[in-house]
């Protein structure tokens, strides 16, 4: 134990398992006071559980560690609101914010239903602003805090079947650089990570998903960055424990992270990765509007170039404008 958060005050949404367990694990040895809130719902949000919470909570105070439950659900302000409070009641202040909790509704766009799009919206993005007005305003006023929300790849990259959850997490992305930009005169950072780890969400995801998100790149953090001068496609690692990515979590918690701001980063197994933001790659310009044949001629020629359709329509299917196939040879 290195005492590196020692009297700072740590909220953990969703830290009854997997990777919000592993951070709240993680920042008690570091010497903070916890506050580990779980409502111990299902995967899909459903149900209720005080033992998730509970058990963590025991956990840190069989190692010595200060840590208090709490079981109020994200998903609405008077829930974010009481987590807040826990943390104010118990200990008097609110250091650290990490919004870890979330579920999943998995399904094709076509088959997903307005419940399934609400629920995990309600969670995830919604659920970071519940926890993060309350936290900020005490924040500001105290001018210090660190507030680390939890992306995803699937929000950064796309992934097949997550419209909602992908929608939330890269929402999550655009919301940490604004409130990053909002409260960092205020000695108050924000950042984000997005994780790859085996924990029971990723459990879930069917055995043909996987397969077609590994196939298009997306599964785990990308490797470290190459060297400016060489452009190359990072290596997807493979998803290790999900305690793999609470050091990172942590340090951009710590006095040592005081300038970092605004940013993203990719975490899975030993791997930890930068990544960027949206800007433009490429461009065309032209003094005037653009007509339509220049485009059709330019966007792909010059835009577009060498840049894969991450989802090309099957070949069996009648594509208007794609070039016919030669026939092969006899």
């Amino acid at each position: 134990m290195a005492d590196r958060l020692k009297g700072r005050t740590a909220v953990v949404t969703g830290s009854g398992r997997g990777i919000g367990r592993g951070v709240a694990m993680l920042m008690a040895e570091e010497g903070a006071n916890v506050i580990v809130n779980d409502p111990g719902v299902n995967v899909d949000g459903t149900g209720h559980d005080d033992g998730p919470a509970a058990q963590v909570v025991a956990e840190i105070k069989a190692k010595g560690g200060v840590a208090v439950p709490n079981f109020d659900s994200v998903a609405t302000l008077q829930g974010g609101e009481n987590i807040i409070k826990t943390a104010l009641d118990s200990f008097g202040r609110i250091d650290i914010l990490v919004n870890v909790a979330g579920i999943l509704r998995d399904r094709m766009i076509y088959n997903m239903t307005e419940e399934e799009w609400d629920a995990v919206i309600q969670v995830h993005l919604k659920g970071h602003y519940n926890t993060t007005k309350p936290a900020s305003i005490l924040m500001r006023q105290q001018r210090f805090g660190r507030i680390i929300n939890f992306s995803s790849g699937s929000g950064l990259n796309g992934s097949s079947g997550q419209a909602n959850y992908g929608a939330a997490k890269a929402g999550i992305a655009g919301f940490t650089r604004v409130v990053g930009r909002d409260l960092g005169r205020y000695g108050v950072t924000c950042n984000a990570i997005a994780p790859g780890a085996a924990t029971r969400m990723t459990q879930t995801v069917p055995d043909t998903a996987r397969q077609a998100r590994a196939r298009a790149g997306i599964g785990g953090a990308q490797a470290a960055a190459a060297p400016v001068a060489e452009i190359r496609r990072p290596q997807m690692p493979v998803l290790r424990e999900p305690e793999y990515v609470a050091p990172m979590v942590v340090w951009l918690a710590t006095d040592a992270a005081w300038n970092v701001n605004c940013k993203v980063f990719n975490v899975s197994g030993g791997t930890i990765a930068l990544s960027s933001e949206e800007t433009p790659i490429r461009q065309i310009n032209k003094q005037g509007t653009w007509t339509i044949d220049e485009l059709a001629g330019l966007v792909p020629q010059s835009l577009i170039r060498d840049i894969p359709n991450p989802a090309p329509p099957a070949g069996d299917i009648d594509i208007p404008g794609r070039p016919s196939r030669a026939p092969a040879a006899g």
